[in-house]
């Protein structure tokens, strides 16, 4: 149950920061091109980085902690960061078809599930 909370407190906070974090750099960059979700994704999958490697390597920090900010905090601030850890988690196996399909079809299949939801919601309204 510990575990839960941490995960739901850190998500809370991830999408909060998300939030306010691309409103920032929309209203500076502008929304000619999604500098928003754009520096969000890399600063998760920076931030992803950092963390998962000072926690095997340097930091003695909780499961729940460990759970807050990756899978709770990172998981809403940008879900590609769990996307790009999985995909290093492949190539770092030598696993390198299965990490570049896994790459090109979830950016393909989303782009393309994103066009099928909006095709079915207009059909629908």
């Amino acid at each position: 149950m510990q575990m839960l909370l941490a995960i739901a407190a850190g998500g809370a906070a991830g999408s909060v920061s998300r939030h306010l974090l691309s409103g920032v750099i929309m209203r500076t960059m502008g929304t000619g091109f999604p500098y928003g979700t754009f520096v969000v994704n890399v600063m998760g999958s920076l931030i992803m980085g950092f963390l998962i490697t000072m926690f095997a390597h340097k930091l003695q920090v909780t499961q729940e902690l460990r759970g807050f900010l990756a899978v709770g905090f990172l998981g809403s601030f940008t879900t590609f960061s769990a996307f790009s850890l999985e995909t290093v988690m492949l190539v770092q196996r030598g696993d390198w078809g299965s990490a570049g399909l896994y790459a090109f079809s979830s950016v393909m299949l989303g782009v393309t599930g994103l066009f099928a939801g909006i095709w079915l919601g207009r059909i629908l309204i």
